[in-house]
């Protein structure tokens, strides 16, 4: 705004004393201060208002108003609150230094005139921004010059002193603001679920949600190519869609901005639909190589097509790299949702490491779908002869606590993420290997209670994680054969059979710790044990008999 322009609002009580000449210069702020010297908080353009309160005589006129004048402030308002007129000395200093001069009438509030001046400049630099975002999208439309999302958020920083950040559904830092910094880990995730478990529900944006001191609003990022949320599942990209999260409360703005934020998701979902495009080729190569492993292709040929996507998916690398399959699923009650390419947009964002910000940190990443499920062909950096590469990589705990806190509020009830992490091959010859490792991992975590559960190749050396899929009426017909009897004596005889079972398998058949574990004596240790032998004509010195009463036992 200009400063003429607060000469034709009477409720701002402003009588110009001197500065006729250089009324159209631009407020670009307002700041209230008493300081004998406050340049250290001016930027330039501020209307400044004073009570006088740092004139104590007619010789500090001079060294406060040429502070100012060196600042680059747009003017001086001086309240008569305090001295019942503005000195002729001040007014003096502000005619050598050229500084508008005004008088602010006893009866209004300074607050009166900082809102007047916030309220018009914040309106111009909205519609400044709103020209800027427009500029931007139409250069983003026609070629990556537009700066990507981060250009637009220091505009939303600079010109409308909003902090915002953009996020991915598993809460990955995509990109912020460079003076602001990042937020931390913890209150990303927290924002992602939030904006998960509000688009379930089918309200309109934006969400807000209060975090601490803060308060965030919520606005999704959809890609332009989509259908509208009416048209469409909302399960079929809710954990796939980025999302804005502002610092405000945009409950109370005007239409006007609420339309500029909703352009600046437009804008930034420009960038969403070019991050996609490129996906493409990586893509179709993981398609490629899962073709020839399912179809039994000869290793040579597996390793040919492996030749080609190195070089695609780690630029520049010598040697040839270690390889690591993850599988992935993505589950909904009732739907008919293709789940396919659901699960493969979800395990593009979730193998990105979640420490990794910007928006392509992704591309070395290659996810196909086939059928029910989503394939990552993850490559690894060659790793030292003396290991296997079961060290390096991907570790299924590690990549499920990234990620289980927001999706699981996407998912709400209905759904359910699993996934599948394989040990790292060298060659074309273990890939097929590879890949029925990552799926027996991803049905071994869908055993699993939870919304999201991983299960990596680690684990498959355990019997135990097994035991999930033995048939409900096999494992109810095994454990009755063997425990039923021993439950049965023990509800008539109080003998705790069962529980000196446990014990006895527990301390691997050791009867010295064994008795000392139930405080028996070794004697009537030998009694129980054998009891239990006599009840279920089995032998416990033998291996295959102290097996079998063990799975029992963890199947009951």
């Amino acid at each position: 705004m200009r400063l003429r322009a607060l000469l034709d609002t009477d409720a701002l009580g402003l009588r110009l004393l001197g500065g006729a000449d250089e009324l159209d210069r631009t407020v670009r702020g307002v700041m209230t201060t008493d300081l004998r010297d406050p340049s250290r908080y001016l930027s330039g353009g501020e209307l400044v208002l004073t009570g006088l309160a740092w004139r104590h005589d007619a010789t500090d006129s001079e060294p406060f108003v040429r502070l100012l004048s060196q600042a680059g402030v747009a003017g001086l308002a001086a309240g008569e609150a305090e001295l019942g007129a503005i000195p002729d000395d001040l007014v003096a200093a502000c005619a050598r230094h050229r500084l508008p001069l005004f008088a602010v009438h006893e009866s209004v509030a300074f607050a009166t005139i900082t809102e007047h001046v916030v309220r018009q400049v914040s309106g111009e630099r909205a519609g400044d921004l709103a020209a800027v975002v427009d500029r931007h999208r139409r250069m983003m439309t026609s070629g990556p010059t537009g700066g990507g999302p981060d250009v637009v958020l220091d505009l939303l920083g600079s010109d409308l002193d909003l902090r915002a950040w953009v996020l991915s559904p598993t809460g990955r830092l995509i990109a912020g603001p460079k003076v602001s910094g990042a937020l931390p880990a913890d209150t990303c995730a927290k924002l992602a679920g939030a904006q998960l478990a509000a688009a379930r529900t089918g309200r309109r944006g934006p969400h807000r949600v209060t975090l601490g001191p803060a308060t965030y609003s919520l606005f999704p990022i959809r890609s332009t190519g989509r259908p509208a949320p009416a048209g469409r599942d909302v399960r079929e990209t809710v954990l796939s869609d980025w999302l804005l999260a502002v610092e405000a409360d945009a409950g109370d703005w005007p239409a006007e901005r609420l339309d500029l934020l909703q352009g600046v998701t437009q804008l930034i979902s420009v960038e969403r639909d070019r991050r996609d495009a490129a996906r493409t080729v990586r893509r179709r190569l993981a398609q490629e190589v899962l073709e020839l492993v399912q179809a039994g292709a000869a290793p040579g040929e597996i390793a040919a097509r492996l030749r080609v996507a190195a070089p695609v998916l780690l630029p520049g690398l010598g040697a040839a790299p270690h390889w690591q399959v993850v599988v992935a699923r993505v589950d909904w009650a009732g739907t008919d949702i293709e789940p396919g390419p659901v699960a493969q947009a979800l395990l593009e964002e979730i193998l990105v490491d979640p420490l990794a910000t910007g928006p392509e940190p992704s591309d070395r990443i290659a996810v196909a779908h086939t059928g029910d499920e989503a394939v990552a062909l993850v490559p690894l950096p060659a790793v030292s002869a003396e290991h296997d590469g079961s060290e390096s990589g991907i570790v299924a705990d590690a990549l499920l606590e990234s990620v289980r806190q927001p999706l699981s509020a996407g998912l709400d009830d209905d759904g359910q993420v699993t996934l599948g992490v394989s040990a790292a091959v060298h060659s074309a010859e273990g890939l097929r290997g590879a890949l029925e490792e990552a799926r027996h991992a991803r049905r071994v975590a869908a055993a699993r209670p939870g919304r999201v559960s991983a299960a990596g190749h680690q684990e498959l050396a355990s019997h135990v994680l097994l035991l999930p899929f033995v048939p409900d009426d096999v494992r109810r017909a095994f454990t009755a054969r063997l425990l039923d009897p021993l439950r049965e004596y023990d509800r008539r005889h109080r003998a705790e059979l069962i529980p000196t079972l446990e014990a006895f398998l527990d301390c691997d058949g050791s009867w010295t710790r064994c008795a000392t574990r139930l405080h028996l004596h070794v004697n009537t240790l030998r009694y129980r044990v054998g009891r239990i032998e006599q009840l279920t004509s089995r032998d416990l010195s033998r291996l295959e008999d102290k097996l079998d009463f063990f799975l029992a036992l963890r199947m009951s």
